[in-house]
């Protein structure tokens, strides 16, 4: 009998498995994002929507992903043996990861060049008196509109005879983000040229990453026991800090006062649901090809629950640290919180450092604050690009695993190439397409994907057909069976409802993309739909390619190679064939004399001249 994990590389343990998807799952979203979302929606009261979200929508999907990289022992593509027509979704997984993978690295990038300048007596951006400052620049020390007063700003003429109401002055945070660190253009039509230091970060990134992957899950399960477990000691040491300050607990109270008024408006219901998605990294195919290399047996139903609680909850827990500087920057600039309050890269490169320049020792916190950004951001790129890895080597198996060289080369050409993708965005007008990256690609092609997923998995293969699979796998113990009753409901009506009425939602809700006072124009808009098509054009033109060019009987019934990937957990009506003496004898598989699902009998006809992708053929007469 084969051992287990002989076919396929396994996890060196359930730990490791357990930390990558925590890793993957909590990412720079859960620091920037979900405070801010709880700020903009109600506070307190975004925990509602937020949670059940989580419930209904997240933590099935979950679940389902797990369980089809678990069972066939697959990634992203080749799990859709399940249903050849469906390939398409495969292909968008990997897409959508791809993208997301290209603009996280330039934000990573960010994370490193302050993390570098923030190595000194004080933060470059502490003062209004270098280079990259205009005159109105105000740093957190002036609690006053400085003119020719202000000695810092005495040797520059462009300042004389010029005072500046508050409603006009700008941070030293924000003018060394967009004057020092990006050189910001006036927009997207205007790239400028590359910003070659952040260049240089981002192929950092790149070189730790390939380094990282280099053999795979073998030294990505080793990475994650830091980059998984180390910022939660930063956080902590970051929230120990904040609530020493004054004003904390100011910002402590407009996080979680709830404003109840809010759960009625159905944009804070798609924010919490687009938030589950983005954050627990659902529909992307992470999932599917992290668990593709668990045992057969693995527990993935105490996975799939305990881990998206540990995501929910360390985002709570980062509304925390993060509240709780904003309170002592809104008391220290005698303001309100949602007057300094921000999200996305405005809180941590811009709201954040200037909270920190403000406190004793600033260097200090600065270092800690990016280092815990960049192992959060790393943590989760490890895993988007294996994804990506993952996905493309199960295709090419056969050509990318002998001789070893040509797999290490294809990972280096992978994150080469998504290093020469990202060039873009280093440009004085990269952060514009950053930022419609981000818009576009997080929001309507997760929710399609997860739509068509649900539907394929419930009404096209069958629930009870799933079902079966995961008792094979899990055997038929008392928390199997009872979870199926909440799972029977969320996957068949609940999750695919939800999903459909946050997509009608979304679309009705549509603006134009924005940052901060820059609209952008009509052709960057439709840029952006692009971007959102790219992926999902995957889905129904391989439904028609398949339709067209390939043997399309049983094209929407699971291929005969599909199941376990172990000879020794194909049981049932996966039990290997029996085959007779004489080579042209048919054959009948034992479940099939039994036939479950109202599967036809067969002997094996029905497959004559399919094609098959396994790397062994399969039997044919």
């Amino acid at each position: 009998m084969e051992p287990e994990g002989k076919a396929r590389a396994n996890w060196g343990s359930q730990l490791e498995f357990i930390l990558t998807c925590v890793g993957f799952a909590v990412g720079l979203g859960n620091v920037w994002r979900f405070p801010y979302l709880c700020f903009k929606n109600g506070g307190g009261a975004f925990l509602i929507p937020y949670f059940i979200c989580l419930v209904f929508i997240g933590i099935p999907l979950f679940y389902l992903e797990l369980c089809l990289g678990q069972f066939a022992s697959l990634g992203p593509i080749k799990v859709f043996r399940v249903n050849p027509a469906m390939k398409g979704l495969g292909f968008a997984m990997i897409i959508v990861s791809a993208l997301i993978a290209i603009y996280y690295a330039v934000i990573i990038a960010y994370c490193i060049y302050f993390f570098f300048a923030s190595m000194a007596a004080e933060v470059p951006w502490k003062y209004c008196d270098n280079s990259w400052n205009t005159c109105a620049c105000q740093d957190g020390h002036q609690t006053f509109n400085f003119s020719l007063m202000d000695p810092r700003n005495s040797s520059r003429p462009d300042c004389a005879n010029f005072t500046y109401s508050d409603n006009k002055t700008v941070s030293a945070s924000d003018e060394y983000f967009n004057n020092k660190v990006l050189e910001i253009s006036g927009g997207l039509e205007y790239p400028e040229g590359i910003k070659w230091e952040l260049a240089l970060c981002n192929l950092a990134v790149w070189a730790i990453v390939f380094i990282v992957l280099s053999k795979g899950i073998k030294s990505l399960g080793k990475v994650v026991y830091f980059t998984a477990t180390f910022p939660y000691i930063l956080l902590t040491i970051l929230l120990v800090r904040g609530l020493t300050l004054e004003g904390y607990e100011e910002g402590i109270k407009f996080y979680l006062t709830p404003d109840w008024s809010k759960l009625t408006q159905a944009d804070v219901w798609s924010d919490a649901a687009v938030q589950i998605f983005y954050s627990l990294s659902a529909c992307s195919g992470g999932l599917i090809a992290m668990a593709s290399y668990n045992k057969f047996s693995n527990n993935i139903l105490r996975d799939s629950f305990l881990v998206p609680l540990i995501n929910c909850l360390t985002s709570f827990y980062a509304g925390f640290v993060i509240f709780a500087v904003l309170g002592f920057m809104a008391h220290k600039k005698g303001t309100t919180v949602d007057k300094v309050a921000a999200g996305g890269p405005g809180l941590a490169f811009v709201v954040y450092p200037e909270a920190l320049a403000q406190m004793p020792v600033s260097p200090l916190w600065a270092i800690l604050f990016f280092f815990m950004m960049m192992t959060l951001g790393f943590s989760s790129l490890f895993s988007i690009t294996e994804t990506v890895i993952t996905g493309l080597v199960d295709e090419m198996k056969d050509y990318l695993m002998k001789p070893k060289i040509r797999l290490y080369m294809f990972r280096f050409g992978i994150c080469a190439f998504f290093f020469l993708l990202g060039l873009p965005m280093v440009t004085r007008g990269g952060l514009y397409m950053l930022n419609l990256c981000d818009t576009y690609v997080g929001g309507f092609p997760l929710l399609f994907v997860g739509l068509f997923e649900l539907t394929l998995v419930s009404y096209i293969y069958g629930f009870f057909r799933f079902r079966k699979d995961i008792e094979m796998m899990m055997g038929n113990s008392l928390p199997v069976q009872v979870t199926f009753f909440f799972f029977a409901p969320t996957w068949c009506v609940i999750s695919p409802v939800a999903l459909a009425v946050v997509i009608v939602l979304k679309a009705i809700q549509y603006k134009p993309t924005a940052m901060g006072s820059y609209m952008y124009p009509d052709w960057a808009n439709a840029l952006g739909w692009m971007i959102v098509l790219c992926p999902l054009v995957f889905i129904p033109g391989w439904f028609i390619y398949h339709l067209l060019f390939k043997d399309n009987r049983g094209m929407c019934s699971p291929r005969p190679n599909w199941g376990p990937a172990l000879d020794e957990n194909k049981i049932g009506r996966y039990a290997k064939p029996i085959t007779h003496a004489h080579p042209q004898a048919a054959y009948v598989v034992e479940s099939e004399k039994k036939p479950y699902f109202n599967q036809p009998i067969t002997n094996g006809l029905e497959n004559k001249g399919y094609e098959s992708d396994l790397s062994e053929p399969t039997t044919k007469f």
